[in-house]
């Protein structure tokens, strides 16, 4: 296909994204910077994603300038909040958000793990990996984290769905995320008014109370980075988890190889990231007028920045398409540049590894169901809903 003519980025569905990263390479190679038919500006190759991801003076992350002229960004919503305010939040908010926080949580997801797969039973030889694993694993952790009843997240797969399908080109789909906007916000809402009348050991509490020289957070930051967490906080490690099986589909014996050798669990979720990171761009939206490879982009513009893409670029990592269990180093962006490196990227890894650790244990084959239909997210993420897989126990 003669790529330069799209209007607009292929789709990951129905395809998986191979049509995405066929043409995302063609990009890097040919047009490292295009406007697509909407006005939006997209870059493609590492450097250059790098830049527009990290260099907040010229590329803000608060897309309200653009719809909501005067606004400012939500309150506690780090990803859309530019230096100094997202510096003086993410201090706050990491005095609750620790890596010991983080350590501390290793029994429970293991225990966790290993209850979710008790519930195939013995002798299985065929389940859905997200259903058992892959989407309630990181929901209860998170949620449990904060503090608030895992048993609801019926409702956070609700709006996380309606997060994930979101569509710049379908209204529709706005309307939706709009109203589970809004529910979340009267949930969060009651759980921040009742850890303030009564707080609790839990990481909802220590945001409530968390300070820095005797300022504290609003509700309104409390709430706008709790649904942060539950939404970011799981849909991260769903993608991943059903990503790893993506991959290893294409790399023969790899899964024997780890399984007979778990040490390989960490560099394997590290080229699994690379090559399909949950989250496949990033958006910024230019302050002035900036040269980003040879062309302006002009003030006020929407920027994309391809962390997929970068990940796959030939100038940064050697035999890009080849999955490699020993590439070092392995700078992938999957979890962004800078002072928007994700902050729960450490959970992410922390969950992916224990995961996988006990699903190798368990099984000593597990692969996608031959023939099966595996349907793929086609909003903002980089992942599948559904995962059958058939297994043969070790």
């Amino acid at each position: 296909m003669d790529t330069t003519e799209l209007t607009a980025a292929p789709e990951i569905a129905p395809d998986g994204g191979a049509s995405l990263l066929t043409w995302l390479e063609k990009m890097r190679a040919d047009t490292p910077v295009w406007q697509d038919e909407a006005g939006a500006w997209h870059v493609f190759r590492s450097a250059d994603v790098r830049r527009v991801s990290t260099d907040a003076q010229l590329f803000s992350s608060d897309t309200t300038r653009l719809t909501s002229p005067g606004d400012q960004a939500p309150p506690g919503t780090l990803l859309v909040i530019d230096p100094p305010e997202h510096r003086k939040l993410r201090r706050l908010v990491s005095q609750a958000f620790t890596p010991k926080v983080v350590a501390d949580l290793e029994p429970r997801i293991t225990e966790l793990t290993r209850e979710l797969l008790a519930a195939v039973e013995p002798g299985a030889t065929a389940f859905d990996l997200v259903d058992v694993l892959a989407y309630p694993l990181p929901v209860i952790v998170i949620a449990e984290l904060l503090g608030v009843p895992a048993t609801d997240r019926a409702l956070f797969r609700g709006w996380a769905e309606a997060l994930m399908a979101l569509q710049v080109d379908d209204p529709s789909t706005g309307e939706k995320l709009a109203v589970a906007i809004e529910e979340m916000e009267a949930y969060l809402n009651a759980q921040i008014a009742a850890r303030r009348a009564e707080p609790r050991n839990d990481l909802l509490t220590r945001l409530v109370e968390s300070s820095i020289d005797g300022e504290r957070l609003t509700d309104e930051e409390v709430g706008n980075f709790t649904a942060l967490l539950l939404l970011a906080g799981h849909v991260t490690t769903t993608m991943l988890l059903g990503n790893v099986l993506l991959c290893l589909e294409d790399a023969p014996g790899v899964y024997e190889r780890v399984r007979a050798d778990p040490s390989l669990v960490e560099p394997l979720l590290e080229e699994v990231l690379r090559l399909r990171p949950p989250f496949p761009r990033v958006v910024r939206v230019t302050t002035t007028d900036v040269e980003v490879a040879g062309t302006v982009i002009p003030a006020d513009s929407i920027v994309w920045a391809w962390v997929v893409s970068a990940n796959y670029d030939e100038r940064e990592f050697t035999d890009a398409w080849r999955f490699d269990l020993t590439r070092k180093p392995n700078a992938h962006a999957a979890f962004g540049h800078g002072i928007h490196f994700c902050l729960g990227a450490p959970l992410a890894r922390l969950e992916g590894r224990i995961a996988l650790e006990l699903l190798f244990e368990r099984f000593e084959h597990l692969r996608i169901a031959p023939g099966a239909e595996v349907p793929f997210h086609a909003g903002g993420v980089f992942g599948v809903q559904q995962l059958p897989v058939t297994t043969t126990a070790g």
